[in-house]
């Protein structure tokens, strides 16, 4: 029983840092909309949150670059930041579209949102198991 309470929580932990992790990444491309030839990034949430939840047994793990690099326990992993084709190219360079990292940054926000109910309903339940309810 404790195991499928564990899986069910790791999933929504590492959902959270993943969606937290990419809106980070979506503010940055909001914040440098006039940057001359700076290039719009985003997160495959779905394939970094598989990748999370398979090989890594449901525990997020840094990635390490070089071998000089200190093995981290827990943290956020990055996933496989790509660059975002442009929709319609600025002369400076810059490939951001405000009106489509807006739209992400809500939809990721609203997905963020309701992670964060689900976590808090499945606690409730926890403490509603516990005192016998």
């Amino acid at each position: 029983m404790l195991s499928k309470i564990d899986k069910e929580l790791a999933f929504v932990q590492s959902a959270l840092n993943l969606r937290a992790r990419r809106q980070e990444v979506l503010a940055a491309n909001i914040a440098n909309s006039d940057t001359p030839n700076y290039k719009a990034r985003d997160l495959d949430f779905t394939a970094a949150l598989k990748n999370a939840m398979g090989a890594a047994g449901g525990a997020l793990k840094l990635a390490r670059t070089e071998s000089g690099h200190i093995e981290a326990s827990g943290g956020v992993v990055a996933g496989n930041l790509k660059y975002r084709s442009s929709v319609q190219p600025s002369l400076d360079g810059n490939t951001v579209d405000m009106d489509v990292e807006r739209a992400h940054f809500t939809e990721n926000s609203l997905h963020y949102q309701f992670l964060l109910d689900r976590a808090a309903s499945q606690f409730k339940t926890l403490g509603m198991a516990i005192s016998g309810q």
